[in-house]
């Protein structure tokens, strides 16, 4: 029997997922949390064989809550899951460590092939992801221009398309202020823009907000 924990702020989505694979023979949740303090308590006596990761995570952020668990508890292996770009925060998710990445849009069953594909040592994205990536369109320049980012960057441009000033940005990620005005410069030089009203404008045109 294959071990899962769900990691996700809302209570109804822990619930629908913990009935869906009760009903898959393999897999078993073995607990929830949700926020990040919550589950790295709960990971003190728990080793599942995959977490199911929310991007959106409270507390600190998916990508960072994800580099905390490669850290700590490097042989648990990691799906990130979330209702935003499939196409920006997935190739972020797996180049920070996750094993695989799954919009909450997709069909359930996507749930149950990604878990059995993961929890067997390999990764999972989408078929739709993976034929989406294999070309550039040439209506998809924002989509080309996010795979320039590194994640630092695409975090740091997902806090400040939330509205946070650089002291917050800084302090959500652990950095300093210099630092974030550094990341700053060059989002603005990879994405082509000159000003923070241009570069927030290639952040909507990413999905990132």
């Amino acid at each position: 029997m294959k071990t899962v924990f769900i990691a996700d702020s809302h209570p109804v989505v822990q619930v629908g997922i913990t009935q869906m694979l009760s009903m898959e023979t393999g897999f078993k949740v073995i607990g929830t949390a949700k926020s990040s303090s919550e589950l790295f308590e709960k990971l003190e006596n728990e080793t599942p064989d995959v977490l199911m990761l929310e991007m959106d995570f409270p507390e600190i952020n998916g990508i960072a809550c994800l580099r905390k668990m490669k850290k700590n508890h490097p042989d648990v292996k990691v799906l990130m899951y979330s209702g935003q770009s499939e196409d920006v925060y997935a190739i972020s998710s797996i180049r920070a460590g996750a094993q695989g990445y799954l919009s909450k849009n997709a069909d359930l069953d996507y749930i149950v092939a990604a878990l059995e594909k993961i929890s067997d040592g390999k990764m999972f994205i989408t078929n739709e992801l993976a034929q989406r990536l294999a070309f550039d369109e040439g209506t998809q320049k924002p989509r080309r221009l996010f795979r320039k980012l590194s994640t630092r960057e695409i975090e740091v441009l997902k806090m400040l398309a939330s509205g946070k000033r650089n002291k917050d940005v800084a302090l959500g990620l652990g950095l300093n202020e210099k630092t974030i005005s550094t990341y700053k410069a060059r989002l603005m030089k990879k994405l082509n823009v000159d000003n923070m009203v241009d570069l927030l404008q290639q952040a909507k045109a990413l999905d990132i907000f």
